[in-house]
């Protein structure tokens, strides 16, 4: 894991700029840093940057930019199957001189000259971010990972490219302070989450990422071609059994954890109550022998209180343990130092919460993270899964049963009331009101009129797997996954999730419908898949809590001092009604959306303070 950056183009970037950049960089890579630089015969110039967070090889000569047979690369990630990889290639002739990920990326992407290289990435598993430049043909190849775990954002002029894992990195290098980009905040504030990577727009005006997935090719006169390598495909086998479907998953689950245990530095893991979480430490303690050491930020709001979950896997498991307090205590400073390392106000207070505990896993001394974030868009862990499932099964023989057990087991505990009703998407399978609900009721709070609408990508035709596809590549993971890589790498922690394998995906999505949600329960065919391994009690609840404390928790807004910062002027009153913001600090409990608005107000009036 790493920062990387870098220039293609006719004006380089001066030495200034270059060691701007890697400052800007250095939490990303505090173990080393190197600079690239190329004069091509036709006054185009090529810059590459990289900072250096050791995780594999940890020996020097695994430093980079790293140069091979005229190709040189600067690289952000991991390949978890690097050492496959490696034999397959040294059997066709190739030497190495390191034990290196990055050597093996860089043979492989030589050895194929397919269009985009496509060969090579096909045979790798892991995430990354990279930028390739050959010398002899004075073009640059960059390049994101399949599910998005590792960023990279591109900022386009006249004269060239510039590229940066963060855009700090790219306005130190530019030597531009790019504007907020002011329809994203307003997105931001009054859709939330889902709507903000529908595009590759960010928080700035004028800078893009590069999709997931996706190929961006410069070639020596500046032409530029973009393409997907990859994308999701669904192929349901219809013949598949329940059990076939288990031990598929159990396997491959298995599989994915034991390539991303590799590492020459302790992990630490993230820990909650759930199946998620719970699932890859019992996998690393009971099958692969790890000696775990998981971290829980503890919520003291008896709604989404998962303790007694976690201690009695820490029980059962023998784990080392530490957990992390939350409290009122410099909550403000602390969100905005969060602001100033994500150059964006963070989603959800979750990620907040997320903060803190990589600061506490950075501060035993651990450089790897491992979390479950994917797992409830691979195996149905929302609640309009269960609604939109019964939509499916309506007309089978087993709608009556999943009936039965919606009324007896989910409708209890669903609060939004869009979701109560179990036939909403038999009615209307359209309809997402229970999505744009927020944005509905929070309109008035703008000074101007604006709404976004919904919409939604076209994976597959059926209902429930189409929405969990959009969920995993456009709405509800993008963001945590862009949270999990700058929250740890502030701190120079490398976040890892085990669920995005990209053969697990393909499994899941070749997995029957009627096997996803079973008894009451969904994620049926992972909490099978995890029997014996992970504990019963983390497996037989029901019940999905996630990280959703209110911002009174963390704000005190009976503080006079508080309440006069956050109704002081400022540029989010250019965007916000003062009064209405006045009005949710009074004493009093928030309901949970309106929780959430508050702390997308008080993140998006930090960023404007620090980016305007």
């Amino acid at each position: 894991m790493c920062g990387i950056a870098g220039y293609i183009g006719t004006s380089p970037p001066t030495d200034e700029r270059v060691a701007s950049c890697l400052r800007s960089l250095d939490h990303r890579g505090p173990d080393g840093s190197g600079v690239y630089r190329h004069a091509g015969k036709n006054g185009r110039h090529a810059c590459l940057l990289h900072t250096r967070l050791a995780i594999i090889d940890l020996d020097e000569r695994s430093a980079q930019p790293m140069r091979r047979e005229g190709r040189v690369i600067v690289f952000n990630g991991e390949v978890y199957n690097y050492l496959e990889v490696r034999e397959r290639l040294a059997a066709q002739g190739e030497a190495f001189r390191t034990g290196s990920d990055t050597e093996v990326l860089l043979a492989a992407l030589g050895r194929d000259a397919s269009p985009g290289k496509a060969e090579a990435l096909d045979g790798l598993e892991g995430m990354w971010a990279f930028a390739m430049y050959d010398e002899a043909s004075e073009s640059l190849l960059l390049c994101r990972d399949r599910f998005g775990e590792k960023p990279l954002f591109l900022y386009e002029t006249a004269d060239g490219l510039y590229f940066a894992s963060e855009v700090k990195a790219l306005m130190a290098l530019s030597g531009q302070c790019f504007a907020p980009n002011l329809r994203h905040v307003r997105r931001n504030l009054l859709a939330g989450y889902r709507f903000l990577y529908k595009t590759t727009d960010t928080f700035f005006l004028g800078v893009r990422e590069l999709g997931r997935g996706r190929l961006l090719g410069l070639g020596p006169g500046g032409e530029a071609v973009e393409s997907a390598y990859w994308s999701p495909k669904v192929r349901i086998e219809p013949d598949m059994s329940f059990a076939e479907a288990v031990a598929g998953a159990r396997e491959r689950l298995l599989r994915s954890m034991e390539l991303r245990l590799r590492a020459d530095v302790p992990l630490a893991f993230c820990q909650s109550g759930g199946v998620d979480s719970s699932s890859l430490i019992a996998i690393a303690k009971r099958v692969f022998g790890y000696d775990v050491h998981g971290f829980t930020v503890v919520n003291k709001d008896e709604r989404y209180d998962e303790w007694d979950l976690v201690q009695a896997t820490i029980d059962e498991l023998g784990l080392r343990h530490t957990s992390i307090p939350v409290d009122t205590a410099d909550f403000l400073p602390n969100l905005r130092d969060v602001v100033r390392a994500h150059d964006a106000p963070p989603c959800t207070i979750s990620y907040y919460a997320h903060w803190l505990l990589l600061r506490s896993v950075a501060a035993h001394g651990y450089k790897v993270s491992l979390s479950g974030t994917g797992a409830d868009e691979l195996f149905t862990g929302y609640y309009d899964h269960h609604a939109m499932y019964l939509a499916e099964m309506h007309g089978t023989p087993d709608f009556d049963e999943a009936l039965a057990n919606w009324r007896e087991h989910i409708r209890p505990v669903v609060r939004n009331p869009l979701l109560q009703d179990p036939l909403a998407f038999v009615k209307n399978p359209g309809q997402r009101g229970h999505i744009t609900l927020e944005q509905d009721s929070f309109a008035g709070l703008l000074c101007d009129n604006w709404a976004q609408e919904f919409t939604e990508e076209r994976y597959t035709d059926g209902l429930l797997r189409n929405r969990m596809l959009n969920e995993l590549f456009v709405e509800t993971i993008p963001p945590p996954l862009r949270e999990d890589d700058l929250n740890a790498m502030c701190f120079s922690v490398e976040n890892r999730s085990p669920y995005l394998d990209r053969d697990l995906f393909e499994f899941c999505n070749a997995i029957p419908t009627r096997h996803l949600i079973r008894d009451g329960f969904n994620k049926k065919v992972l909490r099978e898949a995890m029997r014996g391994i992970t504990p019963d009690c983390i497996l037989d609840q029901r019940r999905k809590v996630g990280f959703n404390a209110p911002l009174f928790d963390f704000l005190d807004v009976a503080d006079p001092a508080v309440r006069a910062q956050l109704l002081a002027d400022g540029p989010i009153y250019g965007l916000v009604r003062r009064e209405g913001i006045a009005a949710m600090l009074e004493p009093g409990r928030l309901s949970n959306s309106q929780s959430k608005f508050l702390f997308s107000f008080v993140a998006s009036a930090l960023f404007l303070e620090e980016f305007s």
